[in-house]
């Protein structure tokens, strides 16, 4: 049998590059339009993809709009920002505020020239265990199995790829749900975001335990994509 179900969303807002205000407003939207507990949003979502970003402090009042409106929706945020470490990293933000919860593990790339690697990490969220990712980590397998042994129920990654490349997160997620019997939720950024990316592949999804794609968002900003998903039955 199932464990806790947990509504989860995969957001894929529109993005100016470097203006964390304003994204910040645009995440807030996506809060509000998704109605899941939890929303995940793509790699450095808040900056764009664009690696000279100042790194985003939890505390930054910018983030106000984000934090009003998860405490609105009750919903727990995982948005994609430069961090203090530095690291590429994923911020935690609910209506008491924002927290970093993780900093990518496999750094691609001009990125190790500006960022430290993180962790395998595991968040749990209403009893529900989220094994978190960041683009790059999802290509080796290694970081999903190094996750998996932490205990997860669910892989949630933020990315971001090229309109060329719009079938590699689906092509990762079947093969993590297919190597440790999880499901997948991926958000990907749609339209531009900065880094050479004047074309990104949207098609943000979520994926079951037997690879099935469940809920799948369009390539265009703007759009997301919506599931319940379970925790392990620990009955």
């Amino acid at each position: 049998m199932a464990g806790a179900p947990l509504t989860i969303a995969v957001a894929q807002p529109r993005c100016v590059a470097h203006d964390v205000a304003g994204n910040a407003v645009a995440h807030a939207e996506a809060v509000r339009a998704a109605r899941a507990r939890v929303v995940v949003f793509p790699e450095l979502s808040l900056t764009g993809y664009e690696l000279d970003a100042a790194p985003v402090a939890p505390d930054d009042e910018r983030l106000a709009p984000l934090v009003a409106a998860c405490a609105g929706t009750g919903s727990l945020a995982l948005v994609g920002a430069p961090v203090p470490g530095p690291h590429i990293g994923v911020l935690a933000v609910d209506g008491e505020g924002a927290r970093v919860v993780y900093g990518k593990t496999h750094l691609y790339g001009a990125e190790a020239d500006r960022f430290l690697p993180g962790e395998p990490t595991v968040l749990e969220v209403d009893g529900v265990r989220l094994g978190l990712a960041v683009c790059r980590d999802t290509g080796l397998p290694e970081h999903a199995a190094a996750t998996a042994a932490l205990g997860m129920d669910g892989y949630v990654a933020g990315v971001v790829h090229a309109d060329t490349e719009a079938e590699v997160h689906g092509e990762r997620a079947r093969r993590a749900a297919a190597d440790h019997g999880v499901w997948v939720a991926t958000a990907a950024f749609a339209g531009p975001t900065g880094g050479g990316f004047d074309r990104t592949s949207g098609r943000s999804g979520i994926w079951a335990a037997d690879g099935t794609l469940i809920a799948g968002a369009s390539d265009l900003p703007g759009d997301l994509a919506r599931a319940v998903v379970y925790g392990a039955d620990n009955g």
